[in-house]
């Protein structure tokens, strides 16, 4: 299967200005390389049959013939490749003459899409040669020797995805004619371009890219031309961008003497989940369809199998680089304002967390902290209440205790041992019995100690389960499932320990710093085995359900994209090849739907909680779902897979 994914590439030639043959040349070679790439779409730059900067050499009717001449000998000599691109030249048109994008394959010119927007300013005087398409009203033109569809309402049908055209100003103007296209069904933009190279326009022109791209849910890919057009005053850096709904695929360098390819795969069948749950694009699109589109069929069929050259993240919660920085000042500011609006509300000045010294209740200790000092309130109306159980550890147990006093909030020490052990006692259960009797009671008593510690404080009890837990049911029901506000209810698990390592960088409290360090550091467990003959945790929650990083990439592409497991088993091969074997990917990943949808009915009832990212599972909000809906068909698919 190519599970949706489109291989695609902008291209920028080596050009000579005037001298089409030897462009169409140019052309051929990248055409050959893109193909052997396994590309099926593929984009150069405006007017690159010719040159962009002909100047008034575009009124020259040899130029036109040379350029016509040139299309001829590139379409028989590519005819046997399987694919599309689009080239740029001028299309003499009755008495007006086309800045124009050529759609050819298989020896044959599908459309012309002539170009709307003539720059007419500065260093650009394109109406000087050149009929703007919203002043020309033809619906075909003869290009050699072919009878093609020509307008701006076309749209293209190949290699499984529809995809529309237009020509560099046209991405710049007000509205630009993609935004027509994308409701009409296309689901990537190819832009010929031939923009020259400013100081500081090219981060302008990426985010303008960008901002389309994500506008019209779209994939955007961009051909600009490169070194052999610059001539006179202008100078051209060749730019390949490859954008899908706001996001960089790929990129060209710029500046190079060489021609470029830039090539990666656009995901069209996530482009159309995006677009089946956006109600506003919905809507948008049926206000369009009293402005019809042709839609041309290029005949050219979707691959049977693909090979991914796009970057498939292994977290794909976490952004890299400056970006992590950003977010995770923000989730921490969305987590901090939430908490804060509720203790305002309910005018509580207590604030009831429980302390493990694992990173989840860290997290959330962390945002109290800053919630308080936000309010000004004193942190000493912080309770942090540790409870050892059976399974604490030492260095779990140190670690919570360290924690609290660097924070200097009030700490209360609860153990529930003796209390465990008359409840097991008052309901008959043999204590060295370590099944899920032995282990709720302890999650339950910890959650009765908190709520009656509030109660008696007036405070609230802030819970602390994450994303990932409740993704999988890992918790307790009417236990650590319960709380009265979950400040970390939308952040997975692989997100909350780069916001603790986040925060222990920016402390200048060493003792605050070590400790956030080594609770990073502590493997995850509910510690409610008791610990192994050295004191240490016994109980490894990824030995049990599988690790978090598979998970919350299950998880990721599951909700946020809608993929079912076949495809997500075909990314996750990218995203952890060398960390995880394929067997060892579908054993988890069946796992994952199993407890998925056997533990919705605790998320039906969660607390309330800030939604700081594009994943959550609010029962009021992102996520509603029958408790006793059937996983039958993910399973069959997932036990399929091989």
């Amino acid at each position: 299967m190519n599970y949706g994914f489109v291989k695609t590439a902008a291209a920028t030639p080596a050009l000579k200005v005037a001298d089409c043959a030897y462009n169409a040349q140019e052309i051929e070679k990248l055409l050959r390389l893109a193909h052997r790439q396994g590309v099926r779409l593929a984009v150069f730059p405006e007017l690159c049959l010719t040159g962009y900067s002909c100047g008034d050499l575009f009124s020259q009717p040899l130029l036109l013939q040379a350029a016509q001449e040139a299309l001829s000998s590139l379409l028989k000599n590519t005819q046997k490749l399987d694919m599309v691109f689009m080239v740029g030249l001028p299309v003499l048109a009755g008495d007006a003459v086309l800045n124009a994008a050529a759609v050819c394959g298989k020896g044959r010119i599908w459309g012309v899409v002539p170009k709307t927007c003539l720059p007419n300013y500065k260093e650009f005087y394109e109406k000087r040669w050149f009929t703007s398409a919203a002043d020309w009203t033809g619906e075909s033109v003869e290009l050699c020797g072919q009878c093609v569809p020509a307008g701006t309402d076309l749209l293209f049908k190949a290699a499984g995805s529809v995809f529309g055209v237009e020509i560099c100003e046209d991405l710049w103007s007000s509205i630009p004619p993609s935004c027509g296209a994308a409701l009409h069904g296309a689901d990537i933009i190819f832009n010929l371009s031939a923009s020259n190279e400013l100081a500081g326009k090219n981060q302008y022109l990426r985010s303008l890219v960008a901002q389309q791209s994500a506008r019209c849910l779209c994939g955007y890919v961009y051909a600009s031309c490169g070194f052999g057009e610059s001539t006179t005053d202008v100078v051209f850096a060749g730019n390949g961008l490859i954008y899908e709904n706001g996001t960089l695929l790929a990129a060209s360098k710029r500046f190079e003497l060489e021609s470029q390819l830039a090539v990666s795969e656009i995901d069209v069948s996530r482009l159309h989940n995006e677009r089946r749950q956006n109600t506003t694009f919905a809507f948008d699109s049926s206000l369009s369809q009293a402005e019809p589109y042709r839609v041309v069929d290029c005949q050219l069929s979707a691959p049977e199998t693909i090979t991914l050259t796009r970057g498939v993240s292994s977290t794909p919660f976490i952004p890299t680089g400056a970006q992590l920085e950003d977010n995770c000042r923000e989730i921490f500011e969305i987590q901090t304002l939430g908490l804060a609006k509720r203790l305002a509300h309910t005018g509580a000045r207590m604030a009831v967390v429980g302390i493990s010294g694992g990173l989840d209740s860290t997290l959330a200790l962390l945002v109290c902290v800053r919630a308080f000092d936000k309010l000004g309130l004193a942190r000493k109306q912080i309770i942090g209440v540790t409870m050892p159980g059976f399974g604490t550890t030492g260095r779990t147990y140190k670690n919570a205790l360290d924690l609290m006093k660097a924070l200097k909030i009030s700490t209360r020490e609860v153990s529930i041992k003796e209390a465990c052990l008359q409840h097991f006692k008052d309901i008959g259960h043999n204590p060295t019995e370590h099944n899920v009797t032995y282990e709720n009671s302890q999650a339950r008593e910890r959650t009765q100690i908190l709520m009656d510690i509030a109660n008696q404080t007036g405070g609230l009890v802030i819970g602390t389960g994450d994303l990932s837990e409740l993704a999988l049911g890992w918790a307790t029901y009417n236990g650590d499932h319960m709380s009265m506000y979950g400040v970390n209810a939308s952040v997975p698990k692989t997100l909350v320990k780069h916001l603790v390592l986040w925060e222990a960088s920016r402390q200048e409290n060493a003792s605050v710093r070590a400790t956030l360090q080594d609770i990073a550091a502590t493997p995850i467990s509910p510690e409610l085995l008791p610990a192994d003959k050295q004191g240490k945790i016994a109980q490894k929650t990824e030995d049990l359900v599988g690790p978090y990083e598979l998970h919350d990439f299950f998880l990721y592409y599951s909700l946020r994209h809608g993929f079912g497991p076949a495809k997500i088993y075909f990314l996750a091969k990218y995203a952890f090849k060398g960390a995880y074997t394929p067997a060892v990917i579908k054993k988890w990943l069946t796992v994952f739907f199993k407890r998925f949808f056997a533990q919705q009915y605790k998320r039906s009832c969660l607390p309330d909680g800030p939604k700081v990212g594009a994943v959550s599972l609010s029962p009021r909000g992102d996520w509603r779902m029958p408790s006793d809906a059937s996983a039958q068909v993910w399973l069959a698919e997932a036990e399929s897979l091989h």
